[in-house]
């Protein structure tokens, strides 16, 4: 998805409730409708409270509203997890520590493979 077709995607879900920027900005507790344009064009990033309160209008998870934010943000996560991940294998730790790196390590696979997590602690 482009960068218009990211901008545009807000624009819409707001044209089809029919509502103005005006009348979404309200309903944001905006007093004016800068913020919403800003927001369709992507100019700027809306805080956490702003994204849920957009979620809570449209009934639409923040990661479908703002689908090019979402996939950076978990682009990144996921290449700071994989660094976790090789540091964890890397590790001679014994004891309690070796114990909170198996569960870490643990978390990472169950992640990694929900559907198989389920088996893993029915057993």
């Amino acid at each position: 998805m482009n960068h218009e077709q990211l901008a545009s995607y807000l624009r819409s879900q707001r044209r089809r409730a029919g509502l103005s920027q005006r009348e979404l900005s309200l309903l944001l507790g905006y007093a004016d409708d800068g913020q919403v344009s800003r927001h369709e064009r992507l100019g700027t990033v809306p805080h956490l409270l702003t994204a849920l309160s957009y979620q809570a209008i449209f009934c639409v998870a923040i990661s479908e509203i703002f689908p090019g934010f979402y996939d950076a943000v978990k682009q990144g996560i996921e290449e700071r997890l994989a660094k976790m991940e090789e540091e964890l294998q890397g590790s001679t730790a014994k004891g309690r520590k070796a114990a909170a790196i198996a569960r870490k390590l643990e978390w990472l696979w169950e992640r990694r493979n929900p559907d198989q997590s389920d088996f893993i602690h029915a057993s």
